[in-house]
């Protein structure tokens, strides 16, 4: 059984820091891109930060240069370091697990999400 479960989550006063962890099991998760999502209330789901199989990442702008996301391949864990947290970033934030076969077969994961917020 597939299984991404995050942790990290809480709340922190605007500036400061929290790092997120996700722990994938049940499958080969080295073939897969792997990224964290956020969703705040009335807003749709959106991509925060991803590192795809061959360690190329990328950002959403409005975190680029607080957060760093990496990954340790050996034990199947995608991480999300937050620095500078602003109330804005306050959301659910989601660990996702995505492949897309050369036949085209999409196998897609996420976790059951984790809160963050950001106030004082």
């Amino acid at each position: 059984q597939v299984q991404l479960v995050e942790s990290g989550g809480g709340l922190v006063q605007p500036g400061g820091s929290l790092t997120l962890s996700c722990a994938a099991s049940g499958t080969d998760f080295s073939r897969y891109m792997m990224g964290w999502y956020r969703q705040s209330s009335g807003k749709q789901r959106e991509m925060v930060a991803r590192v795809s199989r061959g360690g190329r990442i990328n950002y959403e702008d409005a975190v680029k240069g607080r957060f760093t996301i990496s990954r340790d391949f050996a034990e199947n864990k995608v991480y999300l370091q937050m620095n500078s947290l602003k109330p804005e970033d306050t959301a659910v934030y989601f660990c996702n697990a995505n492949y897309i076969s050369g036949l085209g077969e999409v196998s897609d994961y996420w976790g059951q999400g984790t809160q963050v917020i950001v106030s004082s």
